[in-house]
């Protein structure tokens, strides 16, 4: 392993050694190659998530806008699974990776049974119930009659199979704190190529598969993402993997779960937060009908696209601090992070300058109706004006939850989202007579806040004092 004496070594090699799942101390590393090898393959891994989330609305708008509507509509109600699986991951990996700068593989070990024990309870109760219920909540969020006997199998599958989406990110989640970031790129990479694949076999009934229109896209999905999570578990069980999950790791350990549930109780209220702020605005958009709803939808996906690779630098970030907290190097962790907010802020400035100058071709790319087309270019063009304040509040979000200071991030999204976003959509769609722009609108009002707040907190420095 290399220390921070060692030679330089070329940006390229560093690159391909990323990509090759060779086991480095991410304590020692010169801080520069330490971002290059955990970022790459985090960002290739979110490139393939992002990948498929436009594959995905590019395939289910060839049937028509009311599918494309079903789809946001029931996204917008994952978000609430999608807030419990990453409040989960936000303490695994800062647990586990605090493990490993402490030298602690068993431990680390340990806190991951109890966390993949944790998520499958959870996701059970939460399927079962989310489950049974779709076409009620399609109606709660406005959907009409017609929405709803469209979208209601399609709903069913995925909110009732949300198993298979759950474990995989909070088992990524285990693997990035280890440090294993090739393990996670790949799993998503296999999950992800199925569901690409199959999404139009089952949607249009190409060759031997069934037509079943929208709900085909959910079976495509949770078929690939279980072959995701068997393939992680895999490797859990001691195939290539820094933590190693034997069943006795299964067993439950009052003290582990409780510093699990405690980390991963302010990171589900965190998301929780963060995500029904987007509910919120689903539910804004709804009340102007299918059009401005499918719209959004498709601007949302291609923003995205760009944003799950950021999300990739700032998870590398993360891991950084918590494994350099955990060796007990406060000022490498923070450095780390300015790293990751320099690379991040540089990669979205140029995106969200293309998505501003590419709004309309993009849009048209997955709509040929005129009505959706419009506020699609207007949603794309309003959210990508603060990309790059997007990239650095993602960095010191990322930063704090690495720390364990799962708080922070919650109460920073509680007063820009809930007191912010919210009453700012309301209030520019109704009450200023805005209309679905008002909504657009609020979103970047709202993260660039968001980020200017992080930024002032992360400086003043006390996510460093935080024990997990």
């Amino acid at each position: 392993m290399s220390g921070e004496s060692s030679p330089p070594v070329s940006f390229w090699k560093s690159v391909r050694q990323s990509l090759r799942g060779e086991e480095h101390d991410y304590t020692a590393l010169p801080l520069n190659r330490a971002v290059i090898l955990l970022a790459v393959p985090m960002v290739l891994e979110m490139i393939m998530e992002s990948l498929f989330a436009v594959a995905d609305v590019y395939w289910v708008s060839r049937i028509g806008k009311e599918a494309v509507a079903v789809v946001g509509l029931t996204e917008s109600v994952m978000t609430l699974i999608y807030a419990v699986a990453i409040g989960i991951s936000i303490a695994a990996t800062a647990i586990v990776s605090r493990r490993i700068g402490e030298k602690e593989p068993e431990l680390a070990s340990q806190a991951a049974g109890q966390i993949v024990l944790l998520g499958v309870l959870l996701a059970a109760a939460l399927g079962m119930a989310l489950g049974f219920f779709a076409p009620d909540i399609l109606r709660l969020m406005g959907a009409e009659e017609d929405i709803v006997a469209l979208g209601s199998g399609f709903a069913r599958m995925m909110l009732g199979g949300n198993a298979t989406v759950f474990l995989i990110f909070l088992i990524n989640a285990i693997f990035r704190g280890a440090g294993d970031a090739v393990i996670a790129m790949r799993t998503l990479w296999l999950a992800n190529a199925l569901n690409i694949v199959l999404g139009p076999c089952f949607i249009f009934g190409w060759g031997p598969f069934p037509e079943m229109g929208v709900t085909g896209a959910a079976v495509a999905t949770n078929i690939g993402r279980g072959i995701g999570v068997l393939y992680q578990l895999w490797h859990l069980a001691g195939h290539h993997s820094r933590v190693k999950v034997r069943w006795a790791h299964f067993k439950p350990e009052r003290e582990v779960i409780s510093t699990v549930l405690r980390k991963s109780g302010s990171g589900i209220v965190q998301l929780l937060i963060s995500t029904t702020s987007w509910l919120g605005l689903f539910k804004i958009l709804a009340l102007f009908g299918s059009a401005a709803l499918a719209g959004y939808t498709i601007a949302i996906r291609i923003v995205i696209f760009a944003l799950m690779p950021a999300w990739g630098l700032a998870n590398a970030g993360s891991t950084l601090v918590g494994q350099n907290l955990g060796a007990g190097k406060t000022e490498r962790a923070e450095a780390a992070v300015w790293i990751a907010v320099k690379f991040d802020a540089i990669v979205l400035s140029v995106i969200g300058l293309g998505f501003v100058l590419c709004a309309n071709p993009l849009i048209r790319l997955f709509t040929v109706d005129p009505e959706v087309m419009a506020y699609g270019t207007q949603a794309l063009w309003i959210v990508s004006l603060a990309f790059p304040l997007y990239a650095c509040g993602m960095c010191f979000e990322a930063a704090f939850n690495g720390s364990g200071d799962t708080w922070t991030p919650a109460r920073l999204n509680f007063l820009c989202l809930w007191l912010g976003q919210i009453p700012i959509a309301w209030g520019l769609a109704k009450s200023f007579g805005f209309g679905p722009v008002g909504a657009f609108i609020a979103v970047p009002v709202a993260y660039s806040l968001l980020a200017l707040s992080s930024w002032a907190l992360f400086k003043r420095g006390k996510w460093k004092t935080q024990k997990v």
